[in-house]
């Protein structure tokens, strides 16, 4: 194991398989000689060049689609988005073209092909550029999502996204980029898409999340731990496919369930998650499920109306609290 950054497990996810399979290339703005906007392509252009480390101008439509060409002559493209918010130029190849060729050909035409960047919010970015997009994305047949929330997931998430014969979304945490922690060093580990991993273990409550909410959710068990409460955590990981047997086997164990996510609550990723768990789990529930996530309105951008519509520790934990009837 080493222990590293986020930043620097996507780095070496992206080294790595650049380095395994000719075919990949990292195309995106500023991924080159500004070695990316957060660093996650650093010296990825000294090693490979610029046939394969491409700068694009801003033009996020126009470089997707040449990345869904690409991956229908047989390439496989990775194609970085500054963020996911400036990727609402590109839905019309994500949405239309990527997720689509594959059944649009009758199987003639695979889509090897990689979507990254930052997803959510950050510190005072805004409306337009702190959403969380990972509904928007499950929604579509076609796509698979993956919210990596530690550096080994975003190693090994990444990988198998590269390596995948589909279009793939990774949604990075740009809260993330700099957090530390233990990675295989293999450059044969890769996570399996659609695979949730138990980060806590426990008997009295479940946490279910994803991607930045990870930390969250482990501190709230924590805090409940003091009141000798035992709280397991699960990683969704990859959102679509989800792993539905891993969401029944925490609620089946613990009886109570909290979803805890970063976007709107109407339509949002929590609102599956419920349904799976009340079509599968309604005679084991102890009290009603429990969802924590942004507040109903664009991200403001003044810092004490940000916290105050972020999912955070405090929500969790209270909710955490409302399902085991502590209050």
């Amino acid at each position: 194991m080493a222990i590293m950054t986020y930043r620097d497990a996507l780095n070496a996810a992206l080294r790595e398989e650049l380095r395994r399979d000719d075919r990949v290339f990292l195309m995106g703005e500023e991924v080159a000689v500004y070695q990316g906007a957060y660093k996650v392509s650093k010296g990825l252009l000294q090693e490979f060049g610029e046939m394969r480390i491409v700068d694009t101008p801003i033009t996020e439509l126009g470089f997707a689609g040449v990345g869904v060409g690409a991956a229908m002559v047989g390439l496989r493209p990775i194609i970085e988005f500054m963020t996911w918010n400036f990727a609402l130029l590109a839905l019309d190849q994500i949405v239309n073209a990527a997720a689509k060729m594959l059944y649009m050909s009758g199987g003639q035409y695979n889509m090897p092909i990689v979507f990254r960047g930052p997803n959510g919010a950050a510190l005072q970015l805004g409306a337009q550029h702190s959403q969380a997009w990972e509904s928007w994305l499950a929604h579509i047949p076609g796509l698979k999502v993956v919210a990596p929330g530690t550096p080994a997931d975003a190693k090994g998430l990444l990988k198998a996204a590269i390596r995948d014969d589909n279009p793939v979304m990774v949604l990075e945490g740009e809260m993330l980029y700099n957090v530390k922690g233990e990675v295989p060093d293999s450059s044969d580990f890769v996570i399996p898409l659609g695979k949730a991993e138990v980060k806590r273990a426990g008997t009295d409550a479940s946490i279910i999340t994803y991607g930045k909410m990870v930390n969250i959710a482990l501190q709230a068990a924590e805090v409940l731990a003091k009141d000798g409460v035992q709280v397991e955590v699960l990683d969704l990981r990859t959102l679509r496919p989800m792993d539905v047997p891993a969401i029944v086997a925490t609620v089946m164990k613990t009886n109570r369930a909290v979803v805890l996510e970063e976007g709107w609550e109407v339509c949002g990723m929590g609102a599956q998650v419920v349904d799976y768990i009340q079509r599968e789990c309604f005679d084991s529930l102890d009290a009603p499920i429990v969802r924590v996530h942004q507040a109903d309105t664009p991200m403001p951008y003044t810092k004490s109306l940000e916290k105050a519509a972020k999912p955070d520790l405090a929500k969790t934990v209270s909710a955490l609290r409302a399902v085991c009837y502590l209050d």
